[in-house]
C-alpha cells in the first residue's frame, strides 16, 4: 500500500503514531476543499461552510457510533482536552476541595493542561502509578483505588502515547458515572486504530484525532460531548456563534444552530478543509477493508516485538491484547537521543525513542503502508547499534 501514500520512499517510516500519514487520494480531497475556499471565500465560508461541516460531522458520527449533534471538530486532541479542562475549571467551579485523578502514562501536553488548571483552581492532581510490565486485569482496580470523596474528574488515555497501551476504560467510565465523577478521555490514538462506539462507552467527554490512525489530513480531530454537558463548554475563541442569531440566513449559515455548533464551529477565519476531508479518509479505509489491514499490522508488530526481545533478552511490557498497531520495543539503557539519531541518520529509519520511569523503548508504529522489509530493516539497525554500544 505504500504507493497509495505520499511518504518519502527513501525513508523507512515507522512513526505513524506521532502525526499520521495521509493517503494521496485523501490529500487530493483536502486540496479540493482548499480550492473551493479560494474560488469564492465569501460563498464558501459565509454561506456553504455550515452545511458542509454538518455533512462531514454526520459521516464521522456514524463511524464513531455517536450522534452528530454531540460532535464538534477541533484541530487536535490536545485542543479538545484544553477546552474541557478549562471549562471544568471555570464553569464547574473546581476548587481546593477537588481532585483530578489520572495515571502516570498520560501525554505530556495533557499533563501540562491539568497542571495549569490545578494551579489556577487550587484543585489537586492525583496520579496513579500503572507499573510495567502492564497487567490489564489490574488496571481498573488500581485506578479506582485512587478515588476519594474529593474526586471530581477522571482523566485517562484510551491508548497511551509513550507506552502504546490500550487502557480498558469502559468499566471505569461506568463506575465514574455511578459515582458522579466526570470522565474526560484522551482518545488521540484511537480513531482508525481500535473500534469505537462513543454512545455505548458513555464518557462525558471524549476527544480523538482523525489525522493519526484514521489517516485524515493534519489538523482534523473531534470532541464528543454528552448532551447534558453542552452548555458547560466554552470555545477558546469567542466569536459570532455567541450572539443571538442562529438563523440560517444570518450568522447561522456558518455558526450553526445548536448551542455546541454556535460556540465551536466558527472560530474566525480558518481553513476547514481538513475537517471536510475526514469522510474521504473514512471511505478510503472502508474501501480497503481496514479491519484486515489492522490485523496484518498488529501481526507484524507482534512478530517484531518478539524478535527485538529475543535480540535484547528483555521481556515485553504487555500482553498481545494490550496493544494494536503500535507497541513499545524494550531496549537496553543507553543515550536515547543518540539512539534516535543513529536510527534516522545512519539507517534511514523514522521512529521515536521513548522513556518511561527510566526504561528505554523504541516505539514502533505499523500502518498499512509498512511491510516485512521495514521490520527487517529495523532489526538489522538495532543489531548493529546494540553490538557497537
Amino acid at each position: 500500500m505504500h504507493k497509495l501514500f505520499l511518504l518519502d520512499p527513501a525513508r523507512v517510516f515507522l512513526n505513524h503514531g506521532s502525526f499520521g500519514a495521509c493517503p494521496a487520494e485523501v490529500f487530493t480531497a483536502y486540496q479540493h476543499w482548499q480550492l473551493e475556499l479560494e474560488r469564492n471565500p465569501v460563498d464558501f465560508l459565509g454561506r456553504r461552510s455550515g452545511a458542509l461541516l454538518a455533512q462531514a460531522r454526520d459521516a464521522l458520527a456514524q463511524y464513531l457510533g455517536a450522534q452528530a449533534q454531540d460532535l464538534v471538530f477541533v484541530p487536535n486532541a490536545t485542543t479538545g482536552v484544553n477546552i474541557v479542562a478549562r471549562s471544568l475549571a471555570v464553569e464547574a467551579g473546581l476548587s481546593s476541595d477537588d481532585e483530578i485523578l489520572t495515571t502516570n502514562h498520560e501525554y505530556g501536553a495533557c499533563n501540562a493542561t491539568l497542571d495549569w488548571v490545578c494551579q489556577r483552581s487550587g484543585a489537586r492532581k492525583v496520579t496513579i502509578d500503572i507499573p510495567l510490565p502492564y497487567v490489564a486485569g489490574e488496571f481498573a482496580e488500581r485506578v479506582w483505588a485512587g478515588v476519594t470523596p474529593r474526586t471530581r474528574v477522571l482523566f485517562l488515555s484510551h491508548i497511551t502515547s509513550g507506552t502504546a497501551l490500550i487502557f480498558p476504560i469502559a468499566e471505569l467510565v461506568q463506575r465514574a458515572r455511578a459515582a458522579g465523577i466526570v470522565t474526560l478521555i484522551d482518545g488521540a490514538h484511537a480513531p482508525g486504530h481500535i473500534p469505537l462506539n462513543l454512545d455505548a462507552l458513555g464518557a462525558d467527554f471524549y476527544t480523538g484525532n482523525c489525522h493519526k490512525w484514521l489517516c485524515a489530513p493534519k489538523g482534523s480531530a473531534f470532541l464528543h460531548v454528552r448532551r447534558e454537558h453542552h452548555a458547560l463548554l466554552h470555545a477558546p475563541v469567542i466569536s459570532w456563534g455567541y450572539l443571538e442569531d442562529p438563523s440560517p440566513s444570518g450568522h447561522g449559515a456558518y455558526t450553526g444552530t445548536t448551542l455546541l455548533e454556535r460556540r465551536f464551529q466558527w472560530q474566525g477565519t480558518r481553513d476547514i478543509a481538513a475537517f471536510l476531508a475526514v469522510p474521504a479518509a473514512i471511505y478510503f479505509q472502508q474501501r480497503h477493508h481496514w479491519g484486515q489491514v489492522q490485523q496484518r499490522c498488529h501481526t507484524l508488530a507482534a512478530q517484531t516485538l518478539a524478535r527485538v526481545c529475543a535480540l535484547t533478552g528483555l521481556a515485553p511490557m504487555c500482553g498481545d491484547a494490550d496493544y494494536g498497531q503500535m507497541v513499545v520495543l524494550p531496549v537496553p539503557p543507553m543515550d536515547a537521543q543518540n539512539l534516535g539519531h543513529r536510527l534516522l541518520h545512519e539507517h534511514g529509519i523514522e521512529i521515536p525513542v521513548t522513556t518511561h520511569q527510566s526504561q528505554l523503548f523504541v516505539r514502533l508504529s505499523v500502518q498499512g503502508y509498512n511491510t516485512q522489509d521495514d521490520m527487517d530493516a529495523l532489526l538489522r539497525a538495532l543489531q548493529i547499534i546494540l553490538t557497537n554500544f
